[in-house]
Order: structure tokens, then sequence, then C-alpha cells
């Protein structure tokens, strides 16, 4: 029987809209045991920064590429590995980006294929297939919005956690000693809490530009800033950054960010604002005490 992840956490973490996780009652989160990172305790602010810095140092964490060769090769087969050497592509990119090749000349754009953190998170993701054959190995979400790489992991028998049908993620199914990767994008601190509890191995390939925005974010927490995200509200790279902020509200574009300057310089409509933005901002979000600070 599936439940709200709010209502099994044994400390003062909050799951803060939009994030909804959702756990089996037979595996619910109870004490934390040594191998595990320590959680407030009851009445103590959860603090996701020290949180996650004490699950980088765990033994059952890796966020590093081994530099598995077998690895790569097997995404140059794949025709996953944007830089084949001696590929076209890396031909293209030593030539300016164009050439001949008898009537037809070819350019390629300078943006082409996967950028460093994408390509790296697959990788890892490969890498971590290779590490563990045996072993039943799950993902968050799609590592990448590429539905031909999602699709190869999905053969290598990586599953998808499936949604649990009410907004959240079912991850009943995890069991300790089991492989969970985290995409690109990056995962929630709430689902990095429930896996560390659940005793998994995670393998997080969060791209470093996105973690280091956690950090920006978590700078704004410390000095009472409210933080504006740019994204999506239901975006898993949104809901991951919201996550460590404390006071946060999204905006999907420059009309929304218009909304927000003109509150902010001319204040408005409490309840219009609130109802515009309900499900991007935080809990207790208070658009006159709020946006003082941003």
């Amino acid at each position: 029987m599936a439940q709200s992840m709010a209502g099994i956490l044994p400390c003062s973490l909050r799951t803060r809209a939009p994030t909804q996780i959702r756990a089996s009652r037979k595996n619910q989160i109870t004490t934390r045991r040594a191998t595990h990172v320590l959680c407030a305790a009851d009445g103590e602010e959860f603090d996701p920064r020290t949180f996650r810095r004490n699950l980088v140092r765990s033994e059952k964490y890796n966020r590093r590429v081994s530099g598995d060769e077998s690895a790569v090769n097997e995404m140059k087969d794949q025709g996953i590995w944007t830089t084949n050497d001696g590929g076209l592509i890396s031909q293209l990119k030593e030539t300016g980006y164009r050439a001949t090749i008898g009537d037809m000349e070819l350019t390629l754009a300078k943006s082409y294929g996967f950028c460093w953190g994408v390509e790296r998170a697959v990788q890892m993701a490969f890498e971590a297939r290779k590490e563990y054959p045996e072993e039943q190995m799950y993902i968050t979400n799609e590592i990448i919005h590429n539905p031909t790489v999602n699709k190869k992991l999905e053969e290598m028998e990586v599953a998808f956690i499936e949604a649990d049908g009410e907004g959240g993620k079912d991850f009943s199914k995890v069991k300790e000693g089991e492989v969970v990767i985290l995409p690109a994008f990056g995962a929630s601190v709430q689902e990095m809490q429930l896996l560390d509890k659940r005793g998994v191995q995670i393998v997080d390939t969060t791209c470093p530009w996105v973690s280091k925005v956690w950090n920006a974010v978590d700078a704004h927490k410390r000095k009472s800033f409210t933080t504006v995200i740019h994204g999506k509200y239901a975006h898993e790279e949104t809901i991951a950054t919201a996550s460590f902020a404390d006071k946060y509200i999204i905006v999907k574009n420059l009309d929304e960010l218009a909304v927000v300057r003109e509150y902010i310089m001319n204040g408005g409509d409490k309840q219009a604002f609130l109802q515009k933005f309900s499900k991007a901002v935080s809990e207790g979000f208070d658009p006159d005490v709020d946006l003082v600070a941003v």
C-alpha cells in the first residue's frame, strides 16, 4: 500500500510542492542505521546541503566517471557517443564545421550533439550497468530527453521509476542493495533521502552545472533571500532545484517574470497572484513578504 513520503519521515523534512514521493508501508522510513546519512532529529530543521555533503561521502554513493573504455566503446557502437574518434562528426569539427564530400557540402552546427554534462551522464549509466551486471537497476526519470538513449537503457534492463497516478513516483519496488541512477537533471533531496534510507547504491549522474545551481539556491536560503527559478514547475530539474530552496517562485517565461516584477514594484491582488502561481511557489509563500528580498 503506497503512502505519501510526507507522512513517513522521522524528522522535520518537509516535501514542498511540487515534489511528491511515495513509498511502501513495508519499507517505510523509520530509524537510521549507522551506515546511512544522519537526518535531523525531531524539532530540528533539515539542512539539504549538509545531508547531500554527507551522502556524497557514503560508500553507497557514486558521482564519478570511472573511464571504463568498454562502456565508451559500447556507446560508440550504439551511435550515442557524439564525438567518435575519426568519425564524420569529428572530422567536421576539425575542419571548421564544414566539409566537402564529392559534390556535396556538409555544414555542422557548432552546438550539435550532447553537451558535456549529458554525455557524462550517459557514460556513467553505461559504466554502472557494467559494474553491476546482475543487480536490479532503476533510474528515477529519463536520463536525458532523448528517446534513443532512454530506449537503450531499457534494453539494458534499467527500469524507470513509475508514476503513482497522483503526480508523484512510486518507489515501493526499490529494495535494499539494488542500484538507482539519478538522471542528468538531478533528483530532489527528498528522493535522495528516501533512497539513502532504503540502502540502495546511488549512481548520481547529475550534471555538475545543475548542482552548481543548487549551491547558489542554498546561498540564497542562508541569506534569507527568495529564489526565482526559471523553468517549468513540473520539470524534474526544476523540482530538484526547488527542493534545495526555502522560499522560491518558479517563472516559466518573460510574461510570468513581468507579473512578478510588477508585484514587486507596485503590489497587486495577492490572491490572484497566488492563484496564478499556485503550483510554482514554496509552501506558505506570501508575495507581500517573500518578494521583498529576491
